[in-house]
């Protein structure tokens, strides 16, 4: 993976509390949500469809969390990104990280989000790359408990990913009084928003946290910190804004193909729209033309994405017979590789051939994809 996370196929689920009944308040929280979902959505800095950005603000319980990220790892098989924002707890009785609620109680783990189990559907994601992102603050007895940034990080780590926590030791640090974001969100924004003037045309995340520790020391604030496995760091995750701001330069990491993406992207979201006030007879258009941007592109998440909504659109409309085309296409796409999406297209591609009378073709479909089920490749250990 040498180019930019695939903004089809990647999802971020943005997580956040300012208002809490039991513990400080965190007004700068909201600030944090807004503004990083904001830049993640930036053509100029990844461009993530809306839809793929979860913002998950004053979660009342456990599911509010859990489930947008159990939704998100499953959906995702390029990039999962999952940050939050808050008060981090300790429990009296175990060393286990907890995520703040707005009823949580300081030293009572069950009345917050054990970050166990946002670990756990981290882990379980298909996504070729997951980053956690931890913004969150340690006061009092938490901070002298938690052991410095070693013990957090230590706890906090996931196999295949990249977790990148601020660790700060109290509200001061992490949120000062009179700026907008925390301290942490507020140096990671600066560098999605305007980059690095000196540094490469894509950002990868060993690039952004050096430059991070470089800030915050800087202004003798707390080092966040970060561990990770694969080398998940060196891979690029943002477009470096200075580069493509400089006077007299081409803006390098928008290439030809970010940009169909793009417009495959824009024209499966404008369709969605359009069917949804049932205006399916000026949908079809659009998709065909994302399909063709889509395929010029070269990017396989967003091809069957749109592959998929195409057919289902066509065989509404009655157009069976083009829907098989498109799906004969997707599957010729998916016919050596195993996943989620190359079973789908099998199974969509066999009914409408045997809608279509096509029932020797339909079985050869499924005999396809029983066989991709029995020949997948063996789950990693947990």
């Amino acid at each position: 993976m040498s180019s930019l996370p695939d903004p089809s196929a990647s999802r971020a689920v943005i997580i956040g509390s300012a208002s809490y009944q039991h513990l400080e308040q965190l007004p700068a929280v909201t600030a944090n949500l807004r503004d990083l979902s904001a830049a993640f959505r930036d053509v100029l800095v990844w461009g993530l469809p809306e839809q793929h950005c979860t913002v998950v603000e004053e979660p009342v319980d456990v599911s509010a969390v859990l489930d947008p990220v159990h939704r998100a790892g499953d959906e995702a098989t390029d990039t999962l990104v999952v940050y939050f924002s808050g008060h981090g707890l300790r429990d009296a009785d175990s060393a286990d990280l907890y995520l703040a609620l707005n009823r949580s109680r300081e030293n009572v783990g069950y009345t917050a989000v054990a970050y166990q189990h946002v670990r756990a559907a981290v882990r379980a994601s298909k996504a070729e790359r997951k980053i956690v992102v931890l913004d969150c603050c340690f006061s009092g007895r938490a901070a002298r408990a938690m052991g410095g940034g070693d013990a957090l990080t230590s706890q906090a780590a996931i196999d295949g990913a990249y977790v990148l926590a601020a660790s700060p030791g109290n509200r001061v640090a992490l949120s000062p009084e009179g700026e907008t974001h925390t301290a942490f969100t507020g140096e990671l924004l600066h560098l999605l928003r305007n980059g690095l003037p000196n540094g490469p045309e894509l950002l990868d995340l060993d690039t952004l946290y050096q430059e991070l520790r470089v800030r915050l020391r800087a202004k003798n604030r707390p080092q966040p910190q970060s561990v990770q496995e694969n080398h998940v760091g060196r891979l690029p995750l943002v477009r470096n804004r200075a580069r493509s701001a400089r006077p007299g330069t081409v803006a390098g990491p928008v290439l030809d193909a970010d940009v169909r993406s793009a417009l495959a992207v824009a024209g499966l979201n404008l369709s969605r729209l359009l069917r949804a006030v049932g205006r399916n007879r000026d949908a079809l258009p659009v998709l065909r033309l994302a399909l063709q941007e889509s395929l010029s592109g070269g990017s396989d998440g967003s091809t069957l994405t749109v592959q998929l909504e195409l057919a289902d659109l066509l065989a509404e409309t009655g157009n069976v017979r083009e829907a098989i085309e498109v799906l004969e296409q997707a599957f010729h796409r998916t016919h050596h590789t195993f996943g989620p999406e190359a079973i789908l297209v099998c199974r969509r591609l066999a009914d409408l051939l045997q809608e279509a009378g096509n029932h020797l073709q339909a079985c050869e479909v499924l005999k396809h994809a029983l066989n991709r089920l029995e020949h997948r490749p063996p789950a990693p250990p947990a």
